[in-house]
This record gives structure tokens, C-alpha cells and sequence, in this order.
């Protein structure tokens, strides 16, 4: 067997709870790099993506995204976009990364953008 990372075995961990509490919610999953944030709904059951946004969006392009205040607005973004979908009841997917910093701004924007979970 591979040997994983530390990162590889809590993003395992994150999605084997998400599995047990997802109950046919869509699930919010979160990537983030050095210079940019992504987020976007996936509909597991439909292998679909409902709404995504990031800090490619064109509006935001020529702004940096490695900022907690880009990560905000990445956030009310995606909201505005799942609540056009008609989306309100999300699953949290962090992936392998900590809630702190930009993803925990990115998941308060959502919740103020009117996503609950």
C-alpha cells in the first residue's frame, strides 16, 4: 500500500464523515492553492456540479485570491449562485485542509450568503 500524507489522510477522513451526514445534500467542496480559491456544489448522486465559483471568475481576475477578504467574496458568489439553483442545505467538504484562514472565511460568507450547513 502507498504510504500517504498527512494531508492525503485527512481529506479521507473528511469525506468518510461527509459520506455518513451528507443524507442527498449537495456538497460544498473547497480547493484552495497559493494564488487562488475554488469552490463549487457537487450533486454526488448525479456526479454533476451545481454552482461554482473562484477567483478566476472574471469579474474578480485581475484582484489577488490568496487573500481572506477574496476567499469572502468567493464565498457569497457561490451562495448567490446555489440560491439560484435552488440550493439551500449544503454538506461542508474542507477536503485535506484546515478550517482556519480562507476557507473558514469562504464557509462564513456562504453561511451570510444564506447556505446552511
Amino acid at each position: 500500500m502507498a504510504h500517504l500524507t498527512q494531508f492525503e489522510k485527512r481529506r479521507q477522513r473528511v469525506r468518510t464523515a461527509l459520506r455518513q451526514r451528507a443524507a442527498g445534500r449537495p456538497r460544498l467542496s473547497v480547493h484552495r492553492s497559493g494564488r487562488h480559491i475554488y469552490a463549487q456544489l457537487i450533486d454526488d448522486a448525479a456526479g454533476t456540479t451545481l454552482a461554482a465559483a473562484s477567483t478566476l471568475d472574471k469579474d474578480v481576475r485581475g484582484k489577488t485570491g490568496a487573500t481572506t477578504a477574496a476567499a469572502a467574496d468567493v464565498g457569497k458568489r457561490l451562495a448567490a449562485a446555489a440560491k439560484k439553483a435552488g440550493v439551500t442545505q449544503v454538506v461542508f467538504d474542507r477536503g485535506g485542509f484546515l478550517f482556519h484562514g480562507r476557507i473558514k472565511a469562504l464557509a462564513d460568507a456562504a453561511r451570510e450568503g444564506g447556505l446552511e450547513f
